[in-house]
């Protein structure tokens, strides 16, 4: 089952190559979708995938790059869409 969902990681998340590594983990797990910063510090995901491979990126997000710190993440499932590979939006 293919799932899209919305979500928000926030923490120390900018400025610490976050969204580079989040676009390397989509791909990794075959994830599509994009990232991008948020004027309020926080790092937006809209990501499509298996429903397997999303459960290893959302565990990933909660993790984070070496330098990041992350202290929440807001997840709300939405509509498919069916992007076409990851993209970093700026």
């Amino acid at each position: 089952m293919m799932k899209h969902l919305n979500i928000r990681v926030i923490g120390k998340v900018q400025g610490v190559f976050f969204r580079a590594n989040t676009q390397k983990r989509a791909l990794e797990y075959g994830i599509q979708g994009w990232v991008r910063n948020e004027s309020d510090g926080s790092v937006y995901v809209e990501a499509e995938g298996a429903e397997e491979q999303m459960e290893r990126f959302v565990d990933w997000l909660h993790q984070g790059s070496d330098q990041s710190h992350v202290e929440e993440v807001v997840i709300e499932q939405s509509d498919f869409e069916d992007f076409k590979g990851f993209e970093i939006l700026r």
